[in-house]
């Protein structure tokens, strides 16, 4: 087995079996191309290319680093870019030590909205003047709201002008700690970790209840702090919120600026799309990208896997690309996702939207504004749930399934005759799938 079979395998560990199988397995590694500071890997077409490259490259370079203490750079390129032409590695191209930074990740394809504006704004001013406005940043949110992108996209502003960046995960933080525990070379990971001009560390929530390493992270950022070094740490909660984390870190975390990333409004999920088209080079028309953005959760990384799910299944069958092949597509993906949304869920939502009570909803109340709300309910429980129009009809307290038919008709006859209607429905949909 060779170094690079070993390397893929490490990462089968470490993400989901579906992604291994479908885009990971199909890489080869060039055992004579490769250099000590170059590892090349064949991608059998561009789809993979791309996702690897997007997703995992930079996992990659970092297992070479744990695991074979080789700092070097990873190139992905097409099996027949290298039999139809010789590979040219730039010498003057070598990574930044210890730099894993995705160079996608960039200002400039982060799509901005009202979710995510003021971590935006707070981030880029950091990449301006880095040790003097905020230090340190603490960014919190859902998964895949961003943070990493944001985070990075500073990394490599940064890294541009010359300044030592590292970026890592908690995780990643902790097997270098340990592995250096190990062989008695604690002097070379904090020389590492302490002598930086930009720490970036992602996931800080793992610190929880792991008191050894809180302790060394603790130490590394007082040295940092110390001497005007920017920190940006991301999390999944408010450092107030993270169990098990020591009161002098909270505090320290606290200190500086904390800011949120919320999931998408449905306008800035729509941007979403259209920019990962581009960039991915998948042709969708504003219908599908609508549907898209409507019903899937507010996961950027969703997005894309999407996207490439789209684009495979359309070159491998040959088809076009429309709404119903769309629907077909993500049909059990969309199952999966709205497995927790009940009746009652959609329509607590229809009536906080609205500024009624849900039990109104369900009330015999025949005035305007009560129908309106009823019929929006209806609609959405049938298009988000797998309930029968006899279940509808029996907890909407309705005559019979023939009500509930009457209704869902007059709901698509608005959808395709008034877009101010169509819009507030994709924009309660998206709240509703967001939220479950």
């Amino acid at each position: 087995m060779n170094i690079g079979q070993k390397i893929l395998l490490l990462l089968k560990e470490e993400i989901p079996e579906i992604e291994y199988n479908r885009y990971i397995k199909h890489l080869v590694y060039d055992t004579k191309k490769s250099t000590n500071d170059t590892a090349i890997f064949y991608a059998p077409n561009n789809l993979v290319l791309n996702w690897i490259k997007n997703r995992y490259s930079s996992k990659i370079r970092h297992l070479f680093e744990v695991h074979e203490s080789l700092i070097l750079n990873v190139k992905i390129v097409l099996k027949n870019q290298i039999e139809d032409k010789k590979v040219e590695i730039k010498k003057e191209q070598k990574p930044q030590q210890h730099s894993l930074l995705n160079p996608s990740h960039t200002f400039e394809n982060f799509m901005v909205g009202g979710s995510n504006q003021f971590a935006y704004a707070t981030i880029k001013s950091v990449s301006e003047k880095p040790g003097e406005l905020y230090n340190p940043v603490f960014i919190y949110g859902g998964v895949g709201l961003g943070k990493t992108h944001l985070m990075q996209a500073a990394g490599n502003v940064l890294q541009n002008q010359g300044k030592i960046v590292i970026y890592t995960t908690v995780e990643q933080f902790l097997n270098d700690f340990i592995r250096h525990v190990r062989n008695k070379t604690m002097e070379r990971f904090q020389e590492k970790y302490r002598k930086c001009d930009v720490l970036l560390i992602d996931d800080i929530q793992f610190l929880s209840n792991k008191e050894g390493i809180q302790e060394e992270f603790f130490h590394t950022f007082e040295a940092l702090k110390g001497i005007g070094k920017q920190i940006i740490l991301t999390a999944d909660k408010h450092p107030k919120k993270i169990a098990g984390l020591e009161k002098r870190l909270q505090s320290r975390f606290e200190h500086g600026l904390v800011a949120d990333i919320q999931p998408p409004e449905l306008e800035t999920k729509i941007a979403i799309i259209e920019n990962k088209c581009k960039i991915n080079k998948v042709i969708l028309t504003k219908d599908i990208i609508h549907y898209i953005a409507t019903v899937i959760e507010s996961n950027v990384r969703e997005i894309e896997g999407i996207l490439s799910k789209l684009h495979a299944y359309s070159q491998l069958m040959h088809v076009d690309i429309d709404l119903q092949f769309t629907k077909n597509v993500l049909k059990d993906q969309l199952q999966e996702n709205r497995a927790n949304l009940t009746l009652d869920i959609i329509t607590q939502n229809v009536a906080k939207d609205l500024n009624i009570k849900p039990s109104e909803i369900r009330s015999k109340g025949r005035s305007k504004n009560l129908v309106y709300a009823r019929r929006i309910a209806i609609y959405l429980c049938r298009e988000l749930t797998q309930n029968t129009m006899p279940q509808l009809a029996q907890y909407f307290g309705m005559q019979d399934h023939t009500a509930i038919s009457h209704t869902l008709k007059k709901i698509n006859e608005l959808i395709q005759n008034d877009e101010d209607f169509k819009v507030k429905i994709e924009e309660l949909t998206n709240k509703i799938t967001s939220s479950s």
